[in-house]
């Protein structure tokens, strides 16, 4: 089958799983064709390789018989862990994402079925920023479930007992790293989907001597504080101006929250205490402040001296945010009320529902766009359709923006690759969300394109591997090649991009 013949079939799939189904057989099939269908085809693909149809994919990874390519590691495989790796692959791999399956998306601990987001997050290495494919391993860390429905399901594939905790979890995390630098010494890790409990401990355990970082904290906060650059394009105003108000105190919230107070920091002058200051967050229990008791150690922080608020519409009204963000999972949670409100305090108000997958928003573009007059400036988790309105006496079409990690984590893992990083910092997170801030144009950015297109993704991830990788150097983080490179970063990151084969090549993508 040829190009189009694919398409044309995927088109006519109804069922969004259907097609996800469809291109793993093809990768099976037919790894050339795949890998050219999603770099051909980035924009219309990524929905059914990724979020948000892979959600479904991990609760149903077992029923759907879905044939695994990433590696699992469990339990019974500590002291032997290296052995492992030595026998599921001869591939130079570069690039790891890693997942224990706790917290999927929005939608929970789905165990061993979290394969599906390794999976997933590791393609966008190659499509997005070119990594070839074997140099890329999915890994899922299968240690148990703590999800019923799973553990009484015939079809769950993974261990059937309660989830591992305490030290013999961190014991096997720590094998696990040990094995990577003695198998690969300069790979990068991305933590994907950790639970709270784990993430943030794991994350501060292993980034000052690995390679790593977590996505869902550092790369959610990294496109998430580009999109609030990008919209202040819009506003002509600043930073130093804005007040943050946040629907959910998790790794993604507060991760958010501390780069907002470093950018501050760093291109502001502002202390940290006075940059924290601009965020504020909501938990389950209410407004975090300094009154509130037993806060967990990442709320900590940001727990301010201002009276408790125990709903949001009652700390919009007392805080009158000029942003908000939603990291709740709580699906609507942004009423009528509180869009209207937002809209009543700013010209501009920034409402950013960033929850997965697209069922969990806080809000759709549709509600926000109305309820704020078509002054909003949005951005979300999950894709919306675009809606078309009179702007200036003609009927316009306005696009919502979608806050995906996906144009951050492939360009920085790949420049930590090419520089073989030792130390991926929060600054490199922030240099990459400025840049991409600027990606898109003032005419595209009025009609709420916060973000470019991704049909011209890797374009962009020629620019942004380029930045990291020059800011990596000049820090002391990574290491310029000894070969190839003549001093410019953007031909030599050309040069090392995985090529689109042509139909009658064949590529090596298994591991």
């Amino acid at each position: 089958m040829l190009d189009a013949d694919h398409i044309h079939a995927l088109r006519a799939i109804d069922a969004d799983i259907n097609k996800y189904l469809y291109l793993r057989r093809l990768r099976l099939d037919d790894p050339n064709m795949y890998y050219r269908l999603l770099l051909l085809h980035s924009q219309e693909l990524m929905p059914f390789v990724y979020t948000p149809t892979v959600g479904e994919a991990c609760k149903r990874y077992g029923e759907l018989n879905i044939q695994t390519w990433g590696l699992y590691i469990t339990k019974n495989d500590r002291g032997k862990i290296l052995d492992k790796l030595h026998s599921f692959t001869k591939s130079d791999i570069r690039v790891i994402v890693v997942t224990d399956g706790e917290r999927i998306l929005g939608i929970g601990d789905w165990g061993a079925g979290g394969m599906g987001i390794s999976e997933g997050k590791i393609l966008l290495y190659t499509v997005i920023a070119g990594v070839p494919p074997s140099q890329c391993l999915p890994i899922c860390l299968d240690v148990g479930t703590n999800n019923d429905e799973l553990l009484s399901s015939s079809s769950y594939r993974g261990l059937r007992e309660r989830r591992l905790r305490g030290a013999a979890y961190d014991d096997l995390i720590g094998e696990l790293f040990s094995a990577l630098k003695a198998r690969w010494p300069h790979t990068t890790v991305q933590f994907e989907d950790f639970g709270n409990a784990n993430a943030f401990r794991l994350l501060d355990t292993f980034r000052p001597k690995h390679c790593c970082f977590n996505d869902d904290i550092q790369g959610t906060a990294c496109i998430t504080l580009a999109g609030v650059l990008a919209g202040l394009r819009l506003c002509h105003s600043d930073l130093t101006k804005q007040r943050v108000l946040f629907l959910g105190a998790g790794e993604a919230g507060t991760g958010i929250g501390e780069l907002l107070s470093l950018a501050l920091v760093k291109r502001h002058g502002l202390t940290l205490q006075q940059a924290r200051a601009h965020c504020y967050f909501m938990d389950s229990k209410g407004l975090v402040c300094s009154a509130r008791e037993n806060l967990q150690h990442h709320k900590q922080p940001f727990a301010h001296s201002v009276p408790f608020a125990r709903t949001l519409v009652e700390a919009v009204r007392q805080l009158r945010p000029t942003i908000l963000i939603g990291v709740s999972t709580i699906p609507a949670a942004f009423t009528r009320e509180i869009v209207e409100l937002m809209a009543e305090y700013n010209d501009r108000p920034m409402i950013f529902p960033l929850s997965n997958p697209t069922h969990l928003s806080e809000c759709s573009y549709a509600d926000a766009f109305h309820w704020t007059g078509g002054r909003v400036i949005f951005a979300s988790g999950s894709p919306f359709p675009p809606l078309q309105a009179a702007s200036h006496g003609q009927l316009t079409t306005f696009h919502p923006a979608q806050a995906n990690n996906a144009y951050a984590f492939p360009s920085i893992g790949f420049a930590a690759s090419l520089t073989k990083c030792r130390s991926i910092t929060d600054d490199v997170f922030l240099v990459a969300a400025e840049a991409i801030s600027q990606f898109s144009k003032t005419e595209d950015l009025a009609r709420g394109l916060l973000f470019p297109s991704f049909d011209n993704i890797q374009e962009i991830s020629v620019a942004l591997s380029s930045r990291c990788a020059e800011f990596m150097c000049a820090n002391g983080l990574g290491d310029p090649p000894t070969s190839g490179f003549e001093g410019s970063w953007e031909p030599y990151v050309r040069s090392q991009m995985y090529k689109m084969p042509m139909p009658s090549q064949p590529i090596h993508s298994k591991l």
